[in-house]
């Protein structure tokens, strides 16, 4: 990696640099059969791993199947899939060590469940009832779990990414071997936060990998209207920064290349930048309608590269995983998740008295006077607030 301060080639006459100036590789490991590439260099990888990395996507699947259902049915306000991304997220996830602090944007549930969030504690945050983590504070799919060092998401793009790089520095400080992980998509790497972040990331040395899910729209918007250059990975050798573009439909390239960028920011206490170039197979979420920007051509092409389909057929091609037992992971999940969704949704909404924790360890006389004039309001108007009895 060159800086400030190497020796530049010195040219005579004028030649300016084009986003083809350089060629940026992309790693490629799995193919859509199940195979793997000629000369591929596989990550570090056993049946267990295998299981585990597999067990998650199918969770996913299924609970992004069941929840937008349930959004479609009036049963919760709103929802967003990991469809087509399992691999981006689930492999990257798998390359980390438990007390790395994941920062997630908001389509990286499969991360938490990787790390061991239950089923029931999906469905207390969506149903936000009194069981919820976040004591029913944040909309659906905004998760957050200290025990499983995931921060909780905030919907504002962008925003974890200078955070991610002061938690990298905070653990580089405390003198731990690890590191953060900052998730976000390429329409988030167009805010100045994300600009901001990588500068502060590489001249501090913060050890956190950022990675960026670039699934073709911000919303949608497609790349070709978001940025001229070469994607987002085009912008990590600007700012001095280790640099890869993977393949992010292809479980065991986001595998290799999230292992070694672990294990570089823990040696050399620096930033690592990934772009994994993905596709969104579901809307943006459950607003949105992706009929009205995408063809449906499109999305049949890109279903030939599901990432769950391609690491299946890799490890049936391995002998570990049979179309049985596939089969009865998807059912074993689909009853689980229905079940724990039915008792959910009964449990009452978190106490309104909990609505001023957290903040302050004794709250300010000030919010305990307008925690007292929300109760008067709600005794008012009971009608409007069903659970007036300490919920709302």
């Amino acid at each position: 990696m060159s800086n400030a301060t190497s020796q530049n080639e010195t040219v005579h006459r004028v030649s300016f640099l084009d986003r083809d100036s350089v060629n940026i590789p992309i790693l490629k490991i799995l193919q859509a059969d199940g195979t793997v590439y000629e000369n591929a260099v596989l990550p570090a990888i056993d049946e267990a791993l295998a299981h585990k990395i597999y067990d998650t996507c199918v969770f996913t699947r299924v609970l992004d199947e069941r929840m937008l259902g349930a959004q479609r049915q009036g049963r919760i306000s709103f929802y967003m899939t990991c469809t087509g991304e399992e691999a981006s997220i689930i492999g990257s996830a798998a390359s980390l060590d438990n007390d790395d602090v994941i920062l997630a944007q908001y389509r990286e549930h499969a991360a938490l469940r990787y790390r061991g969030f239950t089923t029931e504690q999906f469905m207390n945050q969506l149903f936000s009832n009194e069981k919820d983590l976040g004591k029913g504070r944040q909309m659906p799919i905004h998760y957050g779990s200290s025990e499983l060092n995931y921060q909780t998401i905030s919907s504002p793009l962008a925003t974890q990414i200078p955070q991610a790089t002061g938690v990298g520095y905070s653990l580089k400080m405390q003198g731990k071997r690890n590191i953060a992980i900052c998730y976000f998509g390429e329409g988030a790497a167009s805010e100045g936060d994300f600009h901001a972040g990588l500068n502060m990331a590489a001249v501090l040395k913060s050890p956190t990998i950022f990675f960026c899910r670039n699934n073709g729209y911000a919303i949608s918007t497609p790349t070709s209207e978001q940025f001229m250059g070469n994607g987002i990975a085009s912008r990590g050798p600007g700012y001095g920064m280790h640099t890869i573009r993977v393949d992010g439909n292809d479980m065991l390239a986001v595998l290799a290349a999230t292992q070694q960028a672990r294990a570089y920011a823990v040696e050399n206490n620096a930033p690592v930048l990934i772009e994994a170039m993905t596709y969104r197979l579901g809307a943006h979420s459950s607003s949105d309608d992706p009929s009205g920007y995408r063809s449906k051509d499109e999305e049949a092409k890109w279903q030939q590269h599901d990432p769950v389909k391609r690491f299946k057929l890799w490890m049936i091609n391995k002998g570990w995983l049979t179309e049985k037992q596939d089969s009865e992971l998807f059912e074993k999940y689909r009853s689980e998740v229905l079940a724990e969704v039915k008792v959910a949704e009964k449990l009452p909404m978190s106490s309104v008295d909990t609505l001023i924790e957290d903040v302050y360890d004794t709250p300010t006389p000030r919010l305990k006077q307008q925690l007292e004039t929300l109760k008067t309001h709600i005794k008012k108007y009971p009608k409007s607030y069903p659970n007036s009895e300490g919920s709302v």
